[in-house]
């Protein structure tokens, strides 16, 4: 985001934050899904994105116009976080709906936290990412751009029925639908990404051969922590191609210790001789 919609963004998010901590985690979860119902019709809808971020109107008359729209359709919670959201300046109609979406996104995390249910909830979108990853037929099924989102989601719904929390059911939704602009499983890395930064956590992909114990986690974790001066949160990848060692990411910073990088490098130096 430009610095205009990021500053408009920051006030929904505080109105988010200050509405949270009173509200019950359901009426949390239920606003969260009257914002991202708000998003997809934003999506499906240029010129009204338009309208409401028209930099020719005062903010007053943009939130007049939603609440016009809208009274009565959501609730009241939402319609109040969306108002302040739509009020601000905005650089482009693209970002008022990143922001709108971000903000449902944000809105089922705190509901998720509110429940003590935010670290399982985590784990369910990275394992789903894995699911998903390592099935070409369930990968194409669900990144199918020919496919409605509805058709998609409900795919998803029965894949997770029973084994799943509701947030999570609702944040693979949002994934499908392109949350940011970004691909399905873009999206759900994002969304890994978002849950454990609300538990102040950093995230680290550790890709190995075969799968850490629990106490080479625990000490691989610590010793990230260290690094970083944050709590780690490490999500396993096991592909046998590695070999052995281990490959780990952590933002855009990349540490490669596997025998498969170390190989890569003996052919390539016998290469040049």
């Amino acid at each position: 985001m430009q610095a205009a919609s990021r500053e408009s963004y920051r006030a929904g998010a505080e109105r988010l934050d200050a509405y949270v901590r009173g509200a019950e985690p359901s009426a949390v979860a239920s606003t969260a899904d009257d914002i991202l119902s708000v998003a997809d019709l934003l999506r499906r809808e240029p010129r009204l994105r338009r309208a409401l971020s028209d930099p020719a109107r005062a903010g007053s008359d943009r939130s007049g116009l939603l609440g016009d729209m809208l009274r009565g359709r959501i609730g009241a919670e939402a319609l109040d976080l969306l108002a302040s959201l739509v009020s601000g300046r905005w650089s482009n109609s693209s970002e008022l709906l990143d922001g709108v979406e971000r903000l449902g996104v944000e809105a089922l995390l705190a509901s998720a936290d509110l429940s003590g249910d935010l670290g399982e909830v985590e784990d369910e979108l990275f394992r789903f990412g894995q699911v998903v990853g390592g099935s070409a037929e369930l990968s194409n099924a669900l990144s199918d751009p020919m496919a409605s989102v509805e058709r998609r989601a409900e795919l998803a719904r029965q894949l997770l029925a029973g084994k799943a929390q509701p947030v999570t059911v609702s944040l693979v939704e949002a994934a499908l639908a392109g949350f940011g602009g970004r691909s399905f499983t873009g999206a759900l890395t994002r969304l890994v990404e978002l849950a454990a930064d609300r538990r102040d956590r950093q995230v680290a992909y550790v890709t190995v051969a075969s799968p850490l114990t629990e106490e080479e986690e625990r000490r691989l974790g610590a010793r990230l922590s260290e690094m970083y001066g944050r709590e780690v949160s490490v999500k396993q990848t096991v592909d046998s191609d590695v070999l052995g060692g281990a490959r780990v990411r952590v933002g855009s910073d990349l540490y490669d210790g596997t025998v498969l990088r170390r190989l890569n490098e003996t052919r390539n130096a016998l290469a040049k001789r």
